[in-house]
């Protein structure tokens, strides 16, 4: 199915089951696929799950704007109006969870319950005079300019930490190659863009302001969004957030990980 982004770009969205509402934010290069574990399981038990490709992602349209937060953030708000929602629960994965964040800053929490950020690029992954805990640029720009120049190569680098394997997760080949395939599909353009406002923007000052319970989930072995930089500092920036994080878990730790990621989170949304 189909909805109108903020600017009229057509977005391809899920919906599956009855219920409370769950709207599930995927990571920048991933589809609404990333989800297999989690929406089954949350239909399943009397929840209506909600997932949606961003744009130039997945099957939606391809434009060439719009990729930065202020746009993909109203892109979600236009899918909460289109469906009426309310009293929504909002999941995010990686730029999943900055969207949410980012939302919540322009339109406020009027249409949201709870929040559940999942190895989210939060607060701000850019290292600044008064943000040292961040990033270095050069180092970004480094890995900017692998994937401008190779993409194939720096999907296949990322692939070899992102479910931290290296550790004894058990994901199997075929899931590895899956989450290749979803990324490679990804608009080449849309890619760029999305990684360069990721690293960018800084949501430090917002997420002081969330006003909804919020849970912070984060692996201790997360190669690309390090936890030092975002979960820890994410946690303590949102007012009562709850914080749990997984010893040995990498950034795709909603495959990974996913029996005790999905207890915790239908812990969270039934307290």
């Amino acid at each position: 199915m189909f909805f109108e982004g903020h600017d009229g770009t057509r977005l391809w969205y899920e919906d599956y089951g009855r219920g409370e509402p769950l709207v599930f934010v995927s990571s920048s290069m991933l589809t609404t696929d990333m989800w297999e574990y989690q929406i089954p399981y949350f239909a399943e038990r009397g929840f209506r799950c909600i997932a949606f490709d961003r744009r130039g992602h997945g099957r939606s349209d391809r434009p060439s704007g719009g990729y930065d937060l202020d746009s993909t953030s109203e892109d979600l708000a236009a899918l909460l109006d289109h469906l009426g929602l309310a009293e929504v629960t909002l999941i995010g994965h990686s730029m999943g969870g900055a969207e949410i964040a980012r939302y919540l800053a322009q339109h406020g929490s009027g249409r949201v319950g709870r929040i559940a950020l999942i190895a989210s690029m939060l607060p701000f992954m850019k290292q600044t005079e008064d943000n040292p805990e961040g990033l270095p640029e050069a180092l970004f720009q480094q890995s900017a300019e692998l994937l401008r120049n190779d993409r194939p190569r720096w999907m296949a680098r990322q692939s070899q930490v992102f479910f931290a394997t290296h550790l004894g997760n058990d994901v199997h080949p075929l899931m590895i190659d899956f989450t290749i395939q979803q990324v490679m599909s990804c608009a080449p353009y849309a890619t760029q863009q999305v990684q360069q406002a990721i690293f960018h923007t800084d949501q430090r000052a917002g997420l002081r302001e969330i006003d909804v319970p919020t849970l912070v989930v984060h692996g201790a072995a997360d190669f690309s969004a390090p936890v030092d930089v975002t979960g820890r500092r994410t946690a303590k920036l949102i007012p009562g957030a709850v914080y749990k994080e997984y010893p040995n878990a990498g950034h795709g730790i909603y495959a990974s990980h996913h029996p005790q990621l999905n207890a915790d989170l239908l812990e969270f949304i039934k307290g």
